[in-house]
Formats: structure tokens, C-alpha cells, sequence
């Protein structure tokens, strides 16, 4: 026998009138005679016949005593009936939002587990269509192209092939679902300033270390910090926001998976909070593609690159020439010498495959390791 996890749905849902015209003719009554002996129209015994009249308290009551059982399991009948119609009518609009599935990751979304893996073919699209409005937390394709592809207006990105709002909006509800776990006073932006100033000197811990410091530290502050897995066509490294005006979220996909591009990306989410309004959502890439540098994203960029290397170390920096100069300069002002190297090569001041050995690769739990 072949097993399958889909429940048995029917096409035929029977209503109460069905009971009740049983019972006429058991009785051989007309409902005519049903009519008076109810106190109703014939007009409105044919509607409950015909399941168009729904079955309320005193109908339910008035059954009760003139064709038997209890009010409760008319009433209950009458809410199951209906409940079976919502359901024949949600699969039929569900069969009409198929087309939706074209604009987002569904398959990726299916490899991370975030909704159920299936083939999709033509029966089991339906399914998924509300596997992903649970998981976009709307009703409809509609409340999804308001609530999600409606933010593409507050977008600010780093290049302009950025534009698949599908599986950008897929990863910005991962990231609202972890920020919706996590509880965090109101944000205060002396608090955030001085978290950042201690978060500066866990680049030289293991990310097994920093990682719940610094989401810690970030959280006192009202700031959320959540790291969650990147969507290929999302092209997203991380993304600065605000889920409310007493909420920051800092979000990183840990695309580049080294701890220097990692803590760049961080301080430069931290610092559109800090100097930055809240309307904007800001999407940011690392590299590969035409940039736009808009003045926000170089505000934010010079702003990390003085906090990580304070300029007066900047004429120093230029002078190195070997890991030793590397490891002495890191030490000196209390970084990682991953950060340091990122710089250098940013900066053209070495070949981008030189020192890579000082940087640390980052993983999700569980991902596979190229």
C-alpha cells in the first residue's frame, strides 16, 4: 500500500439541511408543514435545506424541539458545514495564487527548511502557496505585494543588479522571525555608541566568543542582531533597519564567510543606526557588480573603515610589508589582523591573495563547507 501524507478531503461537504430533509422524509413532511411547526417561511426552509441559510442559537433551539436531538449538535453541525466551505473555498483560491510562486525562492526556501519540500508540480503548488503566506504572515499574494514588495520604495542598495524583491523579502522575514523571538529594551543610542566601542575588541575572539557577545551587548542597547543564511538571488550581505521606532535590527548573511568582510559589514550596518533616519531600509552588498554609492553608504562605510583603523594609524598602515608588520600593527591597536589585511587589499596596497591565511572562515551550523 502506498503511503501519503496528504489529508482526505472529499469533494461532497454535507450540510445540516441534508439532516433535515432526511428527517422530512422519514417523516414524509413537506417543509411547508416544517415551516409552520418552526414558526418560519417556506422560503426560509428551503434556504436551510439548500445549506444558503446558516443555523443560528435560536434556529438551532427550535430543531431541537421539533425534530430532536440538541441545539449544541445542530450548532455544531452548522459550524463544521461551514467550516468545510471556507476550506473548499481557500483550495480554490489557493489553485488561483499559483502564479505567485514565480516571484519568490520557493526551492531555496525548501533547502533550508523553512517550508515543507515538495516537487512542485501542478497538485502540490496550492500547498505551498500557503506554506509561504504562514510564513510571510499575510492572507493573500496581495497583503504580500503590500507588506513586502511594497518596501522596495524604502530600499537603499549598494548595486543595481539588486533587484529580485522576491528573495530579498525572503530573507528580510527570516531575519523578522528571529528578531520576533528575541525581546529588547527601547533603543537608546548612547547605549548602542558604547556597545559598538566594546564590540570593537571582540574581533579578536572565535566566532564561537564573539557571536553571543556581541548579540548580547547589541540587545541591551535595543538593537537586534540576528545572522541568517543567504538567498542566492537575494544578493543581500546584511541590511540595517528599523522593525519599529524603538527597534533596530542589524541583519548579516555571513556572505564572503570571512570574520574581516563580517566585521566590516557589521560596524557598517551599526553605523546607518547610529547616523542614519528610520524610514530607509538599507540593503547592502559587499562587492561584485556596479556599486551605488549613494551619500548614506559612504557616510556608513567611512564611518567603519575610521572606527576599525582610526585615521592617525593610516600612514602606519601603508607601511606594511609582511605578516610580522601585519600581526605588530593588529596588536597595537587591538584588532584582528584579518581586518587589517581586508583593508590592505581594499585599499590596493596588496594583491588580494596575499595574508589570507590570517582570516578566520564563518559557517551556519549545519552548512556545508565548500
Amino acid at each position: 500500500m502506498t503511503k501519503t501524507n496528504q489529508p482526505f478531503t472529499p469533494d461532497w461537504v454535507s450540510s445540516p439541511g441534508d439532516t433535515i430533509a432526511d428527517v422530512l422524509e422519514e417523516r414524509d413532511w413537506t417543509q411547508a408543514e416544517l415551516a409552520e411547526r418552526l414558526g418560519y417561511s417556506i422560503k426560509h426552509i428551503s434556504l436551510l435545506i439548500n445549506g444558503k441559510a446558516p443555523i443560528n442559537e435560536e434556529t438551532a433551539l427550535k430543531l431541537e424541539r421539533v425534530l430532536g436531538s440538541t441545539a449544541a449538535f445542530w450548532l455544531r453541525y452548522e459550524a463544521q458545514y461551514r467550516a468545510a466551505l471556507a476550506r473548499k473555498e481557500e483550495e480554490n483560491r489557493l489553485k488561483e495564487w499559483t502564479s505567485w510562486l514565480d516571484n519568490l525562492p520557493v526551492k531555496e526556501l525548501m533547502n533550508q527548511g523553512v517550508i515543507p519540500n515538495c516537487r512542485l508540480i501542478a497538485k502540490n503548488k496550492p500547498g505551498v502557496v500557503k506554506s509561504l503566506l504562514h510564513f510571510f504572515g499575510v492572507a493573500s499574494p496581495d497583503e504580500w505585494r503590500s507588506c513586502y514588495a511594497g518596501m522596495e520604495v524604502s530600499f537603499r542598495r549598494t548595486r543595481k543588479e539588486q533587484s529580485d524583491v522576491g528573495a530579498i523579502s525572503a530573507w528580510l522575514r527570516l531575519g523578522e522571525i528571529e528578531a520576533e523571538k528575541l525581546d529588547c529594551p527601547k533603543y537608546s543610542k548612547p547605549k548602542f555608541e558604547k556597545a559598538v566601542r566594546e564590540i570593537r575588541t571582540l574581533t579578536l575572539l572565535s566566532p564561537e566568543e564573539f557571536e553571543p557577545k556581541i548579540q548580547h551587548l547589541c540587545r541591551e542597547a535595543g538593537v537586534v542582531l540576528v545572522l541568517v543564511q543567504s538567498i542566492k538571488r537575494a544578493h543581500v550581505s546584511g541590511v540595517a533597519r528599523w522593525l519599529n521606532p524603538h527597534k533596530a535590527l542589524i541583519q548579516l548573511s555571513l556572505y564572503g564567510k570571512t570574520n574581516d568582510r563580517f566585521w566590516f559589514n557589521f560596524f557598517h550596518e551599526a553605523a546607518h543606526i547610529l547616523l542614519h533616519n528610520k524610514e530607509n531600509i538599507f540593503l547592502d552588498e559587499w562587492d561584485n557588480g556596479e556599486s551605488l554609492e549613494s551619500e548614506q553608504e559612504q557616510e556608513a562605510n567611512q564611518w567603519a573603515r575610521k572606527f576599525l583603523i582610526p585615521p592617525e594609524y593610516e600612514r602606519e598602515l601603508t607601511q606594511l610589508q609582511s605578516k610580522n608588520d601585519v600581526i605588530n600593527f593588529a596588536e597595537r591597536i587591538s584588532i584582528h589582523p584579518a581586518i587589517v589585511v581586508g583593508r590592505l587589499q581594499h585599499d590596493h596596497l596588496i594583491d588580494p591573495s596575499w595574508m589570507n591565511s590570517f582570516k578566520v572562515s564563518l559557517y551556519f551550523q549545519g552548512e556545508e563547507v565548500e
